[in-house]
């Protein structure tokens, strides 16, 4: 019985394959996409465990101090006190006050020694959960991006439990909870006008400007967010977090 002849392997080298970078570059954005989703996802439910923020101060040889209290707990006069501080619009916007941001702008370049910024409170809380402190383009795209994710994905009230439990209010301190225990020696669930206006009023810079017994600009700050507390309460400004 003749024996049939096999084909020879094919000695030819298999055709690599090219980098193509519009494919990577989408697979790229997908993967991105995809995670940021499911962080901003879970911490929907969970309390974000850490920051990096939090993790500067680690580095940096401090410890940290921070105790979560829901919003259902915590004073309603410290919500009230950060909008009146940080976000007189918090409850009508998107993530974004665009005359607010117009307005820093015109300000810093106008010339002013100390440049001021138009965040909103969902954009400080994106920054702070999700980013790091500092400036820059790449980082305020992703702050933005992550602002857009949060407004939709969490909702106000989550917005502002999460902007009081994970935003600096000293040096190491983190929460609301955490400075009032600290500058106050009780917790965030009874706290007087003037007690929750003097934690934010140091929340623009925790590490220079203290909570208890502030002295010049910082406690003129603090009357002044205590007045601005009364017109949140008396126009519903903070109806969204009923």
């Amino acid at each position: 019985m003749a024996s049939v002849a096999r084909p020879r392997p094919s000695s030819r080298p298999k055709p690599k394959r090219r980098f193509r970078p519009i494919r990577f570059l989408f697979r790229l954005v997908l993967g991105f996409v995809l995670l940021s989703l499911a962080w901003v996802l879970i911490y929907r439910f969970v309390p974000p465990p850490f920051t990096f923020t939090m993790m500067g101060d680690v580095l940096g040889g401090r410890s940290v101090e921070k105790d979560w209290m829901s919003l259902d707990r915590i004073d309603p006069d410290m919500a009230r006190a950060a909008i009146a501080a940080e976000d007189s619009k918090f409850c009508s916007h998107r993530g974004f006050d665009v005359d607010a941001i117009a307005a820093a702008a015109f300000r810093n370049a106008s010339g002013g020694k100390v440049l001021r910024g138009g965040s909103t409170i969902s954009q400080q809380t994106a920054k702070n959960a999700f980013l790091w402190q500092g400036g820059g383009y790449f980082r305020k795209g992703l702050e933005a991006w992550f602002t857009v994710l949060i407004e939709t994905i969490w909702g106000k009230r989550r917005i502002m439990e999460v902007y009081l439990n994970i935003a600096e209010t000293g040096i190491g301190t983190y929460g609301a909870n955490a400075g009032a225990q600290r500058y106050f020696k009780h917790d965030a669930s009874r706290m007087s006008p003037v007690e929750a206006a003097r934690i934010a009023a140091v929340l623009p810079l925790p590490k220079k400007r203290p909570g208890a017994a502030p002295t010049g600009y910082t406690r003129r700050y603090g009357n002044t967010i205590v007045r601005r507390m009364g017109v949140v309460r008396r126009e519903g400004m903070d109806a969204c977090l009923q």
